[in-house]
């Protein structure tokens, strides 16, 4: 218990390191609402889409804050149930870069594969489904389903921001201290270790599709001396891809977006774009090391 304790505690650091500060620049930067003078490099998307002019800043907010942004600029838009499924799709892949890139980074995931295949795939996923006939979303449009917290001065929004950031810290802390025991529990069951199968890699990509990168990243750092580079590249790309099924899933139903389809579409992507993805990278890594022997 006092080792499992910590490598829990450990791993919450590290990630705690990277959250907290990004969490209150990432408040700041909608706070002076500075993402808006780069909205139109995003506008192209949007069009291609099916999504409307406005809908840039959602998807920047998104990128690069978080999906409590992106909502916000969104929610006044008048979105069909089609289109706030595009956009569950698009920012479920590919929100919040700079808190994720760098806990990913941190498992062995560079910073240029990261954002480079959140941004293209949920591009890619995302055109896909636009595809698909319109009458296979449907949804249940709500009002007032969600209240994005206002500030209406800089030390205001730092107080609240630091204190949403604690809250946030004390969750990973003790969400990750009850997964890492649990992990730990079941390797250390009799079973477990006659059988010599190792379970670090199936929880940890369990972890961050329901609970998000963060969390299944917090187990991964624990556990990244156990798992072969082949397995840390295959869930790195899987959770990038498909993570927090259930709860970002749940922010864009509020609003219309048909829950089966987004994530069926996300779970199914994930699945194959990880699995070609791992195909390529054994074949480019086993090409280079020919090379290096000849």
């Amino acid at each position: 218990m006092r080792r499992s304790l910590k490598s829990a505690l450990e791993s919450s650091w590290i990630i705690l390191k990277l959250v907290i500060p990004i969490y209150i620049l990432a408040d700041i930067l909608y706070f002076y609402n500075t993402l808006s003078y780069v909205t139109f490099l995003i506008e192209p998307f949007t069009s291609l889409l099916g999504l409307p002019p406005e809908a840039s800043m959602a998807i920047i907010s998104g990128i690069f804050l978080n999906l409590y942004a992106a909502i916000a600029f969104a929610a006044p838009l008048d979105l069909t149930p089609y289109q706030w499924s595009i956009l569950a799709i698009y920012l479920g892949v590919c929100h919040s870069l700079l808190v994720e890139g760098v806990i990913m980074k941190k498992i062995g995931i560079s910073h240029r594969y990261s954002y480079s295949l959140r941004f293209f795939s949920a591009l890619a996923i995302a055109y896909i489904t636009t595809l698909l006939p319109m009458e296979w979303f449907s949804g249940t449009l709500t009002e007032g389903g969600f209240v994005k917290q206002t500030y209406t001065t800089l030390a205001e929004l730092l107080v609240g921001s630091l204190e949403s950031a604690v809250v946030l810290s004390a969750q990973i802390v003790v969400l990750i201290t009850l997964l890492i025991f649990v992990m730990d529990f079941i390797k250390s069951r009799a079973f477990m270790q006659g059988s010599h199968k190792n379970v670090s890699a199936p929880f940890s990509l369990i972890t961050g599709i329901f609970l998000g990168i963060t969390y299944g990243a917090g187990v991964l750092i624990k556990e990244t001396d156990g798992l072969t580079k082949y397995e840390i590249f295959y869930i790195g790309t899987f959770l990038m891809i498909c993570h927090a099924i259930i709860e970002d899933t749940l922010l864009f139903v509020i609003f219309g977006a048909d829950f089966s389809m987004v994530v069926a579409i996300r779970v199914v992507s994930a699945t194959v774009l990880s699995y070609l993805l791992l195909v390529v990278y054994r074949r480019k890594e086993g090409e280079e090391l020919q090379m290096a022997g000849n």
